[in-house]
This record gives structure tokens, C-alpha cells and sequence, in this order.
């Protein structure tokens, strides 16, 4: 790598991590190119030379912090060993992500989705990489059970995820009730995680119902 492109790359990272400051800090009303620029400690017009328009830019630091997000928790994810451990592992991120500012970040990219067009399939694509984490952490762990042909990982994988964006959000104004709801998705898991304990005689039962009751 030319000297040149290293430090064209330094400039766009300085960019994608003042857009995200700036979002988390100050919120989607007051991010500008100026703004942005500030945060990163460099010229304004470098925000249009690297990525065109503000719009463009938000929409490269959504897909860059999901990245980034993902790429954090990866390993602690592969060592997932059943539902209620992926839950619990979630709620672990949840505290996390919550505490450095990212639940946050998150209520503005899908406020700022609605006035600005290109952070809508921004969001979604970032959400799109915590889902595919979790999907295959669910074909993983949920092939060890009962469930395994009755499951679609895909879609509950989407709903583990949309579960969690909602309950980010709601925490903001009934904080006892998002941990209420996320002691329910714990418990639920612990019930599911229950299936794998149970012996090859009683799997059998529970497939032979669960097939007559899908029929």
C-alpha cells in the first residue's frame, strides 16, 4: 500500500468515526458535513471528496460501525453452546453496546432513516450482519434438539434481532420493563435449553407431538 492510500484510508476511517460520534453525540439533527469534520479533525470538503454527500457518508459509517460491532462480539458468539447461553451472551452485548453509546447511535440511524433515504437499507444492512451472527449460532445450537426440523434459524434469527432492536429502544423511557422483557427471553431460552437435557426416549415424544401438531 502506497503511502498516499494509507493515508487516504486514515482520512476515511477519521471520517466514518466522526460520523458516528457526531450521531451518538449529538444526533442526526446536528450532523453535517461541518459537524462531521470537526469530529474527525479534518477539512470539510474531504467529507465530499471520500464519499459525496453527507447522506453517503452516514450510510458508509452505519455499514463501517456494524462492522466493527460484529467483528467484536464474533468469537464470543462461536462459543455459544445452546439458546439460553446465545440469550444471555445477548443481553451481555445489550449492556455493552448500551453502555458505550451505541444503543443510542442506533434510535438515530432509524430516526434519521425517515428524512434521510440512504441510511433505511444502511441500517438494514448493518442488522443484516448481526443477523447472519445469529443464525448461525441457532443452526448450531438448536440441531442438538427436538426442534431442529420445526425451526426456520433464518427467520428466528431476525427475530431474536428485531426483539433486541426494540427492546433498546423501549428502554429509553421504561428501563424496568425492557429488563422485564429481556428476563422473559432469558427464561424462554432456559425453557428451550431444557429440550437438550432430555433423553433420547422423551426427544422422540416431543418430535412425535410437535409433528402431529405441524401436520
Amino acid at each position: 500500500m502506497s503511502a498516499e492510500t494509507a493515508k487516504s484510508l486514515e482520512t476515511k476511517n477519521k471520517l466514518l468515526e466522526g460520523a458516528l460520534r457526531t450521531l451518538t453525540e449529538q444526533g442526526i439533527a446536528k450532523t453535517s458535513a461541518r459537524t462531521v469534520a470537526s469530529a474527525a479533525g479534518v477539512n470539510q470538503a474531504l467529507v465530499f471528496y471520500h464519499f459525496g454527500s453527507v447522506d453517503e457518508l452516514l450510510a458508509a459509517a452505519c455499514r463501517y460501525g456494524a462492522e466493527q460491532a460484529v467483528a467484536r462480539y464474533r468469537t464470543r458468539l462461536a462459543a455459544v453452546g445452546c439458546l439460553s447461553e446465545l440469550l444471555a451472551v445477548g443481553r451481555e452485548i445489550h449492556e455493552q453496546e448500551r453502555a458505550g453509546g451505541h444503543v443510542a447511535l442506533l434510535g438515530q440511524l432509524l430516526a434519521g432513516a425517515q428524512t434521510h433515504a440512504a441510511l433505511g437499507p444502511a441500517t438494514a444492512a448493518g442488522l443484516d450482519l448481526w443477523i447472519a451472527e445469529i443464525e448461525q449460532v441457532l443452526r448450531r445450537v438448536l440441531a442438538a434438539t427436538p426442534l431442529a426440523e420445526f425451526a426456520d434459524p433464518a427467520g428466528l434469527a431476525r427475530a431474536v434481532a428485531v426483539s433486541f432492536v426494540g427492546i433498546e429502544l423501549y428502554e429509553g423511557v421504561d428501563e424496568t420493563g425492557a429488563h422485564a422483557a429481556l428476563d422473559a427471553l432469558e427464561h424462554l431460552g432456559a425453557l428451550v435449553a431444557a429440550l437438550e437435557e432430555l433423553g433420547p426416549v422423551a426427544q422422540r415424544a416431543v418430535r412425535h407431538h410437535l409433528r402431529r401438531r405441524s401436520a
